[in-house]
């Protein structure tokens, strides 16, 4: 049989995507920060070049810190919940460790 996960709670789950949203908040207010230093850092090195280097490197940059915070918040979100511990673990009873 499998456990109940403590996000089947309406309140639990409520809490817990309120505190993801948050974290994706802050992970987007640093993602802006670092994109305009990253066009500051830019333009003082390398002048005024083509455009489109300039919305490369802020899509990369943007998309790559969004995507790691997105999916470090869901681990949090995870773990935090407890949600993690409630799979069903078919291994658990053997004896040898894998390799």
């Amino acid at each position: 049989m499998i456990p109940p996960s403590p996000l089947d709670d309406p309140a639990t789950a409520a809490h817990a995507w309120a505190r993801y949203l948050r974290i994706m908040r802050w992970m987007m207010l640093a993602t802006v920060g670092l994109v305009a230093a990253a066009m500051i850092v830019l333009y003082r090195s390398n002048g005024m070049a083509s455009i489109h280097l300039y919305i490369a490197t802020a899509l990369g940059i943007g998309f790559t810190m969004l995507l790691a915070s997105a999916l470090m918040g869901l681990m949090f979100l995870s773990s935090g919940t407890g949600h993690d511990e409630s799979i069903v673990n078919p291994l658990e009873d053997e004896d040898e460790p894998l390799r």
